[in-house]
């Protein structure tokens, strides 16, 4: 059923080869799933070899994102050094009342445990994918979201714990307000140059302060990888890279005594 006439564009575009092509896919991938599913430790010894092609395949390969998702895997914050983890087993082990799933990326496993964003999750119990592969992050942000849940970037702004009561709501405001003239001196000595904004932290329980990214840029790591390329592109760089909001850690002792030598009008100090 193949033209005649042939050459690599024709061909390209033949119907019949984009069946094949299709078909081809489609048992690769079942007989993938096939190894995945076993238990002799065959799956492991394919994802040291080709796992990074996978995450490829999720970012270029839009129609079967879900199936290479489901083949995906990670170390995290609840599994040993060197053991993997895919997101049907992560899902399965979420706690209730866990609204998303969460990854931070890093340049090792120790960055990534170390990384003060995972505080509050850890007080929780919410486990943690640890992208620690530069690809990591960007198959993550074509993969959007796996079987209903939203992939989640935790050094990002507005960051979903999980439903709050009216209590806890309640007692934030109160906190944002209480905190309001430091966050405001901290918006005026930072300046909009350094920081879009200074807000209260919902993440943080023992880290003073952090520095998170906003939702459509550049993470931190991100940003990172990116100024590393010897072709990067500076005028990608200064549109991409994500606005920072400081968020401040209302139990520290540090940040206590900064809002004391404030109300005692030590600005200087301060």
């Amino acid at each position: 059923d193949l033209p005649l006439n042939v050459s690599r564009e024709i061909l390209q575009e033949s119907r019949v080869v984009r069946v094949m092509r299709k078909r081809l896919v489609r048992k690769t991938l079942d007989m993938l799933k096939d190894i995945a599913g076993r238990d002799n430790g065959d799956y492991d010894t394919f994802w040291d070899a080709f796992g990074r092609n996978l995450k490829l395949g999720v970012i270029e390969d839009a129609a079967n994102r879900d199936t290479l998702g489901s083949l995906l895997r990670f170390q995290t914050s609840k599994t040993e050094t060197g053991k993997l983890k895919g997101l049907d087993a992560y899902i399965e082990s979420m706690p209730e009342g866990q609204p998303d799933i969460y990854y931070v990326a890093a340049d090792t496993r120790a960055a990534a445990e170390n990384s003060p964003f995972l505080e509050q999750l850890a007080k929780k119990g919410y486990e943690v994918l640890f992208m620690i592969d530069p690809i990591d992050e960007v198959a993550m942000a074509n993969l959007t979201q796996y079987k209903e849940k939203k992939l989640v970037d935790i050094s990002k702004e507005d960051l979903n714990l999980g439903d709050e009561d009216e209590e806890e709501k309640k007692r934030q405001t109160e906190v944002e307000e209480e905190m309001k003239p430091l966050t405001d001196f901290l918006q005026e000595t930072l300046g909009a140059g350094k920081v879009e904004k200074v807000a209260v932290s919902k993440r943080l329980t023992d880290t003073p302060c952090i520095l998170v990214t906003s939702k459509f840029g550049w993470s931190a790591n991100m940003e990172r990888i990116m100024k590393a390329q010897a072709m990067g592109d500076n005028r990608a760089q200064e549109y991409m890279k994500g606005k920072k909001t400081m968020e401040i850690n209302p139990t520290s002792p540090v940040i206590l005594d900064l809002k004391a030598r404030l109300a005692a009008g030590d600005a200087a100090g301060a």
